[in-house]
C-alpha cells in the first residue's frame, strides 16, 4: 500500500525562502515597481516588511535607501502618483480630506501633495456633484429629503471629504435642478 502526500502537509515540507541580502532586496524592489504604481514610502514600507518576513544577510538593510534609488532611476515618481491618485479619487466622487488621507498613507511627502493642491480645490464643485449623482442626493434624490435623511446625506458627503458647506448647499437642491446652474464655489 502506498501512502500518498497530501498537498497541505507537502506546503509544510517546503523550506522557507532563503534571507534576503541587498541582491535580492533591489530585484525585489524592481519586480514590485514594475507591477505596481508606487511612491517611495509605499515601496520603502514593502521591503521592511520582506525584510522582516524573511530575514537579513550581509550588512545592515537600507529600504528606504533602494526606494530612492529606484526614484533616482524615474521608476518612482511620487509627483505623478498624486496627480493621478487625485484625479482617479475626484472621478469617484470623493473630496479634498479624502485625498488627503490617502497622501499621508501612501507616503506622499507634503511638497507633491502641495503641487497637486490646486487642482485638487479647482474641482472641488465637480467631485461634490459626482458624489451627490452616485448617491442620489440633492439634484438626482426622487424626493426631497427630510430633515433625518439631510443630516444623513450631509454626513455622507462629510466622510467622503467635502467641506460642509458645500454639502449643505447640495443637499438642499430640489431633485431634478440641472447641477449646471448651481454655482458651487
Amino acid at each position: 500500500m502506498t501512502e500518498t502526500i497530501s498537498s497541505k502537509s507537502r506546503r509544510a515540507e517546503r523550506r522557507p525562502p532563503p534571507p534576503l541580502n541587498t541582491a535580492a532586496l533591489e530585484r525585489l524592489a524592481l519586480r514590485y515597481v514594475e507591477r505596481f504604481a508606487t511612491t517611495r514610502g509605499r515601496l520603502a514600507d514593502y521591503l521592511k516588511r520582506k525584510v522582516r518576513e524573511r530575514g537579513w544577510d550581509g550588512a545592515p538593510a537600507d529600504p528606504k535607501g533602494v526606494a530612492e534609488r529606484m526614484a533616482a532611476l524615474g521608476y518612482i515618481d511620487d509627483r505623478a502618483y498624486a496627480e493621478a491618485r487625485a484625479t482617479a479619487m475626484t472621478r469617484r466622487g470623493l473630496g479634498a480630506r479624502r485625498i488627503a488621507g490617502a497622501f499621508r498613507q501612501a507616503g506622499i511627502e507634503d511638497a507633491d501633495a502641495q503641487a497637486v493642491a490646486p487642482a485638487i480645490a479647482e474641482s472641488a464643485g465637480e467631485a461634490a456633484l459626482a458624489f451627490a449623482r452616485r448617491r442620489r442626493i440633492g439634484p438626482w434624490a426622487r424626493e426631497v429629503a427630510d430633515r433625518a435623511t439631510a443630516e444623513r446625506q450631509i454626513a455622507a458627503m462629510l466622510r467622503a471629504g467635502h467641506r460642509f458647506d458645500l454639502a449643505r448647499r447640495i443637499v438642499a437642491l430640489p431633485p431634478g435642478d440641472p447641477p449646471e446652474w448651481v454655482d458651487l464655489e
